[in-house]
C-alpha cells in the first residue's frame, strides 16, 4: 500500500514537471530565448508567507549557512527539473524489489 502511494504521488509530481516544462517551452518560443521558471519564483507567487516561514525554520533549526548554500540553489533551479527529480525519487522509492 505504501509503495502504491509513493508511485501514485511520484507520477503526479512527474506530470507537474511535464506541465512546467511545456509552459517554459511555450514561453521560450514566444520570447525567442530560453526561459525557465525557478522553483523559488513559483513558490513565492503561490504561497509567499509559507516561503518566509520555511526560511525562518531552516535558519533557526539548522543554520543560515544551510539556507545560503543548500536551499537557495534549489530555489533557483528550474521548476521542471526539481519536480522531475522529486518525482523520479518517489517512483524509485515505490519500485517493487525483484526477488
Amino acid at each position: 500500500m505504501i509503495r502504491f502511494f509513493f508511485r501514485f504521488v511520484g507520477l503526479w509530481v512527474l506530470a507537474g514537471a511535464f506541465v512546467a516544462l511545456v509552459l517554459d517551452g511555450v514561453r521560450s518560443i514566444a520570447s525567442a530565448e530560453i526561459v525557465t521558471t525557478p522553483l523559488g519564483v513559483t513558490w513565492l507567487s503561490v504561497a509567499p508567507d509559507l516561503l518566509t516561514r520555511f526560511q525562518a525554520f531552516v535558519t533557526r533549526t539548522l543554520s543560515a549557512t544551510v539556507w545560503d548554500y543548500l536551499v537557495v540553489p534549489v530555489l533557483g533551479a528550474p521548476l521542471f527539473a526539481v519536480l522531475g527529480v522529486a518525482g523520479a525519487l518517489l517512483l524509485l522509492i515505490g519500485r517493487r524489489k525483484a526477488g
